[in-house]
C-alpha cells in the first residue's frame, strides 16, 4: 500500500521504511504544510500531520509524533521533546538540556513514547502506540539512532547500550516507533491493506 509519511525528518523516514517493509511509504511533497504541533498529546500532534498530509495528497497517510518522559522531570519534555531547548533547538542541544536537568544521582528512568496515527484516503483515523522504559545514561554514548538516542538504555535489552549504540534491527526490535509501528502493519494486513 502507498502511504505518504506526513514528515520532513529523514531519520524517521527511513526507520519507517524499514519497519513497514510490505507498504511504498513517499515522502511529504515539497509545498505541503504540517500544522504546528501545539497538541497536548502525542495523539493530537500525529493526527493532525496525519490528517493534513492526506488532505493535500488525497492518499493514505501516516504521521508520528514521539518523545522522551523523564520521571525526574514530571514527564518533561513529552511532546516538547524536538523543541525542549528552544525551537531551533538540534537534537545535540536537547540531549545536553535533558542530561543537566535530570540530576545525577536521582531518578534517572525515562521512556520513549510514540503514537502512529493512520488517515486513509476516505478521513478514517486510528492511532497506534509504542513505550519503550528505560534508564537515562549520565553522558551520550554511541554514533547510531537520533534525537536522544546516544543517552537511552533500553530496559529490554540488558547489556546496557544505548539505543545509538545497538544496530538498528536490535533498535526496532525494542523501540517505541518499532512497537507503535508493528502494530499499524498487524492491523494494515488484518484489514487487507498489505501491498499487492
Amino acid at each position: 500500500m502507498r502511504l505518504v509519511v506526513a514528515t520532513r525528518n529523514e531519520h524517521k523516514l527511513r526507520e519507517l521504511r524499514a519497519l513497514l517493509p510490505d507498504h511504498e511509504l513517499e515522502p511529504l511533497p515539497h509545498g505541503v504544510e504540517l500544522p504546528p504541533e501545539t497538541g497536548s498529546t502525542f495523539g493530537e500532534n500525529a493526527r493532525s500531520k496525519a490528517r493534513a498530509a492526506a488532505a493535500a495528497t488525497g492518499s493514505a497517510a501516516i504521521a508520528d509524533d514521539s518523545g522522551i518522559e523523564a520521571s525526574a522531570l514530571g514527564g518533561r519534555p513529552g511532546v516538547n521533546s524536538a523543541r525542549f531547548a528552544g525551537e531551533e533547538a538540534s537534537d545535540g542541544e536537547n540531549l545536553d538540556k535533558l542530561l543537566r536537568e535530570v540530576p545525577a544521582g536521582g531518578d534517572r528512568r525515562v521512556a520513549y513514547v510514540c503514537v502512529l496515527a493512520h488517515v486513509d484516503e476516505g478521513g478514517e483515523e486510528r492511532l497506534f502506540g509504542g513505550r519503550c522504559e528505560g534508564t537515562l545514561a549520565e553522558e551520550p554514548r554511541g554514533t547510531g539512532g537520533f534525537g536522544y538516542d546516544p543517552a537511552f538504555i533500553p530496559g529490554d535489552v540488558g547489556d546496557g547500550c544505548t539505543m545509538a549504540e545497538l544496530d538498528p534491527a536490535e533498535k526496532d526490535a525494542v523501540s517505541h516507533r518499532g512497537r507503535a509501528a508493528r502494530a499499524l502493519r498487524k492491523w494494515l494486513s488484518e484489514a487487507g491493506r498489505a501491498a499487492a
